[in-house]
């Protein structure tokens, strides 16, 4: 890295629209791709790319997520130079010291950033899936003798509303920027990347909180394009907001998809494989001899004896004998039992399933309760729940964490039920 440089890692998001799966933890801590977790993927960003120093912001049911990143040392960031530093909110007697939104967490940690004396400061968010060497941009940066470069990627325009869009000049420079605009006029939106000098950030942090501004997407860039150098880059590598079921589910498919542009084998993501367990001390997979595995990633200490088609096993699961796994992402430790049908779920931590369990039948139809969160078919079983024999669940359904579901009191689920 050319010149001195912290990093601010946005790590506290709620993830509502993650519903169940984010229930019981930070959204950058939900388990993706078998033994990853999302915020892997930034954090494996910020370790190739040379940046030594790093803030962690976290702040909703963050324990899982700190346990995670530990003391920084999967990534490398561990030493006498390199540091990986939690940052929770400074509360204190007041539920105003809680973070009020993106910017505002970084303006509360700018104590943090000074210990460093930096020329400049990226912040990234830990809620996405890509790739990327951040010195790309950082060399943009410097060649345009920007103040602040955004991160941008092309996506269909009929998206575009979903994201922070910016119009950009034949020189990059942004020349007018729209927060999820109802008629897009650009189909460049933001990736939640933001690389600042050092000297604006301070100033625009200070003059924003005055006037009540707490997001970098919604206060700090329109306030800084129409008087600053504000440029975006633009990235041409896979990238996917996970925020919502699915978008988790297809970027979860996308590993198992030839030409997604996801490639976990080359990608060289790192990871914490010793937290409680996970996967550092368990054994090989094993494969009865009557298994059959397709197109699908199977973790270590996964025991298969029956039919896994297009699916992602984390460590753990077990897959009775006549069982189907099709099209499914199944988390750790998952039991299930003898001729189930598993087709289009999500299954957290911790789920058993006892015989002849089908998941996946029925009506294709929105979720009744939360449509705008599950509308395509597919069923999220929630953490730590139990489901006997012989129960019959639809489409779109959502089953919450820690729940016994008996045949007694349901053999059949409809679809777009929630429980």
């Amino acid at each position: 890295m050319k010149k001195q440089s912290v990093a601010m890692l946005l790590a506290g998001g709620v993830g509502t629209r993650l519903g169940i799966l984010a229930r019981k933890r930070a959204k950058p801590a939900i388990p993706f791709g078998g033994i990853y977790r999302i915020i892997d993927f930034t954090m494996s960003n910020v370790s190739r790319s040379g940046i030594e120093v790093v803030g962690v912001l976290t702040q909703y049911k963050p324990l899982s997520l700190m346990e995670h990143i530990d003391n920084g040392h999967p990534w490398d960031l561990f030493g006498r130079t390199r540091l990986v530093e939690i940052l929770p909110p400074k509360t204190g007697e007041d539920i105003s010291d809680w973070y009020k939104g993106t910017s505002d967490a970084v303006y509360q940690n700018l104590a943090f950033i000074d210990d460093f004396s930096p020329e400049l400061v990226l912040i990234v968010s830990g809620d996405h899936i890509y790739h990327m060497d951040y010195r790309d941009l950082y060399d943009f940066h410097e060649e345009k003798r920007s103040d602040v470069t955004v991160g941008l990627i092309r996506v269909p325009i009929e998206q575009a509303h979903q994201f922070g869009t910016a119009i950009c000049d034949r020189n990059m420079q942004v020349v007018n920027w729209e927060e999820k605009p109802a008629q897009p006029r650009s189909n460049l939106v933001s990736m939640g990347i933001y690389l600042f000098n050092k000297k604006l950030l301070d100033r625009t942090l200070h003059e924003s909180a005055r006037k009540n501004g707490v997001d970098f997407a919604r206060h700090i860039i329109p306030l800084l394009q129409k008087k600053s150098r504000v440029f975006g880059y633009e990235f041409k590598g896979y990238w996917r907001d996970v925020g919502t079921i699915d978008a988790y589910w297809n970027a979860n498919m996308d590993i198992i998809r030839p030409g997604s542009g996801l490639d976990l084998r080359n990608w060289g993501i790192k990871t914490n494989l010793w937290v409680k367990g996970e996967i550092g001390d368990r054994p090989a997979a094993y494969f009865n001899p009557g298994a059959v595995v397709k197109n699908s990633l199977v973790s270590r200490d996964c025991i298969i004896k029956g039919t896994v088609t297009n699916s992602i096993l984390s460590p753990g699961v077990v897959i009775g004998r006549g069982s189907v796994v099709e099209d499914s992402v199944i988390f750790h430790d998952v039991v299930i039992g003898k001729n189930c049908v598993i087709k289009q779920a999500i299954v957290d931590k911790n789920v058993t399933f006892g015989d002849s369990i089908r998941i996946g039948e029925g009506e294709l139809v929105p979720n009744r309760k939360t449509p705008e969160q599950l509308s395509g078919g597919i069923s999220v079983i929630g953490k730590g729940t139990r489901i006997g024999s012989q129960i019959t669940i639809g489409k779109s359904c959502i089953i919450g964490p820690d729940n016994v579901i008996t045949s007694k009191k349901f053999k059949a689920i409809r679809s777009g039920t929630t429980i």
